[in-house]
């Protein structure tokens, strides 16, 4: 893919899709049907996790998939090289940002073998790499694929506690539009315990009251699906935090919501971990994840989860962490 040119004003101008210019690989890609020879289940799984989540990061990916860093920039490399992935790297005010991966013309042709569609079908286009580097929301769709790849990576070294369930804003919009629109959705076990939670990821640009008016279609959602997953807002600082507590305190209570705020001042690197506080009123302690569970007794998963005829390889949810044979390091 050729270099992109970055726009001098704007959202683009943030960013610059690297492409392939210090990583020259064939003018020709790689057959499909040779690529079978090198691929394994563990890059198929890639290729599904960025059709599902668009974008992720050398060490998301490294965390959810690979023993060390070193191995997955190796891969990566690989897969680079035949097309199988694109990249490219924001550019930042300050040091340098990781490389940022989506999946590439070889990868989506793989993808839509598999079901037996065009790359079209998938909505993928030979411009995929360049609209997702130069889009606005770039920013937000990494923040959330990061507070939901920490949990998921969790998994790997605390069987107990387990990510069973990741749905993008995408997949989200695609069961549930209608009413509601989240970030994420996702089912969080520690032990026989579940939290079945939808994800608000607020990066401030928003008015307080435009995230006041989301509650009332998380209500009906309640009503509708005879479903009540927790909602989970997080924010970009403390301050953004308490403003949003301070304006949904009362909505919240009379729709009857299981709301938690958190803040990135929190959540770095251990998200399930006790940074929450409860939107109830009395006790609004911070505490884990699994513990909301506690709390909350009627919370219930959403609808509209078990496959359908409709439903393809695509379009079925991605398991967060992929199959891991001694073989595939």
């Amino acid at each position: 893919m050729p270099a992109l040119p970055r726009p001098a004003v704007g959202p683009g101008s943030r960013y610059t899709a690297r492409a392939a210019t210090t990583r020259p690989r064939p003018s020709r890609h790689t057959d499909v049907a040779a690529l079978s020879r090198i691929l394994t289940a563990r890059d198929l799984w890639l290729t599904r996790m960025l059709h599902e989540h668009r974008v992720l990061t050398t060490h998301q990916i490294a965390s959810l998939a690979f023993t060390s860093l070193r191995s997955a920039q190796r891969r990566l490399r690989t897969l680079h090289q035949h097309a199988v992935l694109d990249s490219f790297r924001p550019l930042t005010q300050t040091g340098s940002a990781p490389e940022h991966y989506t999946l590439g013309p070889a990868g989506a042709a793989v993808l839509a073998a598999h079901t037996g569609c065009d790359p079209a079908d998938l909505g993928w286009r030979p411009t995929h790499t360049g609209r997702i580097a130069y889009s606005p929301s770039l920013g937000h769709d990494i923040g959330v694929n990061e507070l939901l790849t920490h949990l998921a990576a969790h998994s790997r070294t605390t069987p107990r506690a387990t990510l069973s369930l990741w749905l993008s804003e995408r997949s989200c919009a695609r069961r549930w539009g209608d009413i509601v629109r989240p970030d994420a959705y996702a089912h969080w076990h520690d032990g026989d315990q579940l939290l079945p939670f939808f994800l608000e990821y607020d990066t401030g640009s928003q008015p307080l009251a435009r995230v006041e008016a989301k509650l009332a279609g998380y209500a009906a959602f309640a009503t509708s699906a005879n479903a009540r997953p927790a909602l989970l807002i997080h924010t970009r600082t403390t301050s953004r935090d308490q403003a949003i507590r301070r304006r949904l305190a009362a909505p919240a209570r009379d729709l009857g919501l299981y709301i938690a705020t958190s803040s990135a001042d929190f959540t770095t690197s251990n998200p399930w971990g006790p940074w929450w506080s409860p939107l109830d009123p009395g006790n609004t302690r911070r505490t884990t994840l699994i513990r909301l569970a506690d709390r909350w007794t009627r919370l219930g998963p959403a609808s509209d989860l078990e496959p359908t005829d409709a439903d393809t390889t695509v379009t079925l949810p991605v398991p967060p962490l992929p199959p891991m044979p001694k073989a595939d390091v």
